[in-house]
């Protein structure tokens, strides 16, 4: 059965005159290349279905790749309600786009040259196919991330509950491979949409309490570099402080093993570079994701070495 939205969406375009494609493949990377091919102008753009732009954003886009920029994208808020937590996700988002250099792809832009350099979007991917482009394009030149953002619908995150992040993180750690190619592993977050629920926020006892745990997760998160400056004199064995301590860099290191994937990733695209500036951003990139994956593997070997030490003491009486 054809979606209602779906089709009052085509009938508006049609109204204004733009170009509506039939596809139903149901995978995002094929559709946006799809798109690509149809197109008959020298600048691209990839536009979420639920993302709003606006004139501002199109002409800063317009004005780099003037500039020599071969593409890019934009950063990207939410649009109405979302848990709290999601929504300083998104904003942390934002820092951290802007000093990598590096967007999503609710809304992102290239010059059509560099997009068919690249051959376009990669459609073994059901999930970040985006990523996989945007380091394609940053080996052709130069990609910018605007100041100028867009708006995005949260409606599938309304659903999802802070819980579900580290959850997230832990399925991509253990097998990326799999998160990456396999449209069931991303299914409920990219390509189911129970509409009737889309604006609802859930108000249950256990939404709360993952609210919590979503705040709590972000806290850490956002702290986490304060704990490289904080000398263990501070914060000594067997005290309050330090056993609190333990308990937050336990967490942290487990979750920085996530920089292992992000570092190779970044490494193997590093000597791919065509544009030197390009090269530096990603060199430091690299060198700080390897340092930070380091670190983390150094703290989880050191906290299951002492945990089985603690439990053989226990063990033997």
């Amino acid at each position: 059965m054809t979606d209602p939205a779906l089709s009052s969406t085509a009938e508006i375009a049609r109204q204004n005159k733009a170009t509506v494609l039939p596809v139903n493949n149901r995978q995002i990377s094929a559709t946006r290349n799809a798109g690509a091919r149809a197109a008959h102008g020298d600048r691209l753009f990839f536009v979420d279905a639920d993302t709003t732009i606006n004139p501002c954003a199109v002409a800063e886009a317009l004005r780099y790749m003037d500039k020599g920029a071969v593409g890019g994208g934009g950063p990207v808020l939410f649009e109405g309600k979302v848990p709290l937590p999601v929504q300083l996700f998104a904003y942390f988002g934002i820092v951290i786009a802007k000093l990598a250099g590096f967007t999503g792809g609710a809304f992102m832009f290239c010059t059509r040259e560099a997009f068919q350099a690249t051959g376009g979007f990669d459609e073994r991917l059901f999930w970040a196919e985006e990523g996989v482009f945007g380091l394609a394009l940053k080996r052709q030149g130069r990609f910018v991330v605007l100041w100028q953002p867009v708006l995005t619908s949260p409606r599938r995150l309304r659903s999802l509950s802070a819980a579900h992040l580290p959850a997230f993180i832990i399925r991509i750690i253990l097998s990326p491979r799999k998160m990456l190619t396999r449209r069931a592993s991303v299914e409920k977050i990219w390509y189911d949409s129970n509409r009737s629920g889309d604006n609802t926020i859930p108000n249950t006892l256990r939404a709360k309490v993952a609210g919590c745990v979503g705040l709590l997760f972000f806290a850490l998160l956002a702290t986490s570099p304060i704990w490289y400056f904080v000398p263990w004199s501070w914060t000594p064995w067997g005290t309050l402080r330090g056993n609190l301590r333990f308990v937050i860099e336990t967490f942290l290191c487990h979750m920085g093993l996530i920089f292992w994937p992000l570092a190779i990733v970044v490494y193997v695209n590093l000597f791919r570079r065509t544009h030197w500036l390009e090269w530096i951003k990603m060199a430091v990139i690299a060198a700080l994701c390897f340092k930070l994956a380091v670190d983390a593997t150094q703290g989880v070997l050191f906290s299951w070495i002492w945990a089985w030490y603690k439990l053989a003491q226990i063990y033997r009486g």
